[in-house]
């Protein structure tokens, strides 16, 4: 997409979410909506944009912007907020002039598509193409007010007179402009209104007027460019969105038995074959490999998961999880964790910042925290790892082939050698050396028979 910039409307404090947040800072399916506009505009292939913000935006752009794929985002502060026309106008002194396409849309369009923004640049053959939608009455939205295949002139619903609110071909917020011919008539705008403040949508009036062509791109469905203004919409947008993103994974064979009651994040990576069952939750750009089974009642966040994986009624953050693994249910895997092939963690099992070998066993109620266990490991119910001691996290290694019994206390920093046993109900405060067995509190060497 050539010679096409864009200017990013998301100052307004939205007074309607009654919230300290700015409104575009508010999240659908883990995501602020300003992001899902900043990804579309990557998507069309529009690198180049502004966004015109308050001061807490401002700083939160950076972080936004590259997570939404784009290298850097400039950022004009609009302050005081005089109206959609104002800020055009500060974020069009920033800017230097330049013939070409201006995209100008608001920052709470999180369900806009990038075929939309593609058709709307297209269909600018003149001053101006703007994005309409038929959109159930009654509504808040701008009237548009055509004169046949063209547009005379948009109307503020507040400012709107009782036919033009009968109109239901709604302005979406969404303007392709000849940047030079905006620059032209933007100087022009007054304020005389109810609000008082610079509207964008009078620069159509003044385009009109002086006979250039302002033509309308009517949206196939007025949900692609649904607007969020208090927490009611909010809700609506997120479900919407969140049906789109588990469509798009349905499309690609992911098997999700409830969509209303699953909740996907953007840039998940789901292989074909992966089963997702109700109550789930899976974000923060998480992998879950083919033939895996997610759920029910379960969370993954920033996690990793290989092939052949179960996990039901459980929690994995920030971990990474081997082909064949078994988690749950219960059970809460974080930290950093990685569960090597085949490992088994069951009932009310928590892994915290721990390594497990291929084939550790860990079936109910345990704590795993700060350690390191070797293959084919056996830890018994109710088995702890003690890894603070009041001021700092201390490791705990387990070698191979290793039985630690039922309530088994190992307190850090600790080693248990390979092949070692510990009798249930034991506090080890000492190594333990490879084949060792130890029992009691504390925990001392058990007779050989030999002895």
């Amino acid at each position: 997409m050539s010679r096409v910039r864009a200017v990013v409307l998301a100052a307004g404090k939205g007074t309607r979410m009654k919230s300290a947040r700015p409104k575009v800072l508010h999240e659908l399916c883990g995501r602020p909506m300003l992001w899902y506009v900043l990804r579309a505009l990557r998507d069309a292939g529009v690198d180049e944009l502004l966004v015109v913000a308050n001061a807490e935006i401002a700083e939160r752009m950076p972080e936004i912007g590259a997570d939404a794929g784009h290298g850097s985002v400039d950022v004009v502060i609009q302050e005081p907020q005089l109206g959609t026309g104002h800020a055009v106008q500060i974020a069009l002194e920033k800017l230097p002039s330049r013939p070409g396409t201006l995209l100008i849309l608001n920052g709470d369009l999180p369900l806009v598509e990038v075929a939309l923004i593609q058709r709307a640049v297209e269909a600018r053959s003149g001053a101006l193409a703007l994005v309409t939608a038929k959109v159930p009455l009654p509504s808040s939205l701008g009237r548009i007010v055509r004169r046949g295949d063209r547009v005379s002139k948009i109307v503020e619903a507040r400012d709107a007179n009782s036919d033009e609110l009968a109109l239901d071909e709604m302005n979406a917020g969404l303007y392709a402009y000849d940047e030079t011919k905006l620059r032209g008539v933007l100087a022009e705008l007054g304020n005389d209104n109810v609000q008082g403040e610079y509207y964008l949508t009078d620069t159509i009036d003044r385009l009109v007027r002086d006979g250039e062509r302002v033509v309308p791109v009517l949206a196939e469905n007025f949900i692609s460019v649904l607007g969020v203004n208090d927490r009611s919409e909010l809700a609506t947008a997120a479900a919407l969105l969140g049906r789109r993103i588990c469509e798009y994974h349905m499309s690609n064979g992911v098997t999700i038995l409830d969509p209303a009651t699953t909740y996907l994040e953007p840039d998940l990576q789901i292989a074909a074959d992966v089963t997702i069952l109700p109550n789930t939750a899976i974000g923060r750009r998480s992998k879950i490999g083919a033939h895996s089974e997610i759920g029910p009642n379960t969370r993954l966040v920033a996690a990793e998961i290989g092939e052949h994986v179960v996990i039901g009624d459980s929690i994995i953050v920030d971990s990474t999880l081997g082909d064949f693994v078994r988690v749950g249910p219960w059970a809460h895997v974080r930290g950093g964790s990685v569960l090597d092939t085949g490992v088994h963690i069951g009932d009310f099992v928590e892994v915290k910042s721990s390594h497990l070998g291929a084939g550790v066993n860990a079936r109910h109620l345990a704590y795993i925290g700060d350690a390191t266990v070797g293959e084919r490991t056996n830890i018994g119910a109710g088995a702890i790892t003690c890894n603070y001691d009041g001021k700092e996290k201390l490791r705990t290694t387990i070698g191979k082939d290793a039985f630690i019994g039922t309530n088994s206390s190992l307190v850090a920093p600790l080693e248990i050698g390979d092949g070692a046993l510990t009798g249930a109900g034991s506090v080890v405060v000492k190594d333990v050396p490879a084949g060792g067995r130890v029992a009691g509190n504390p925990a001392r060497p058990l007779a050989s028979k030999a002895d």
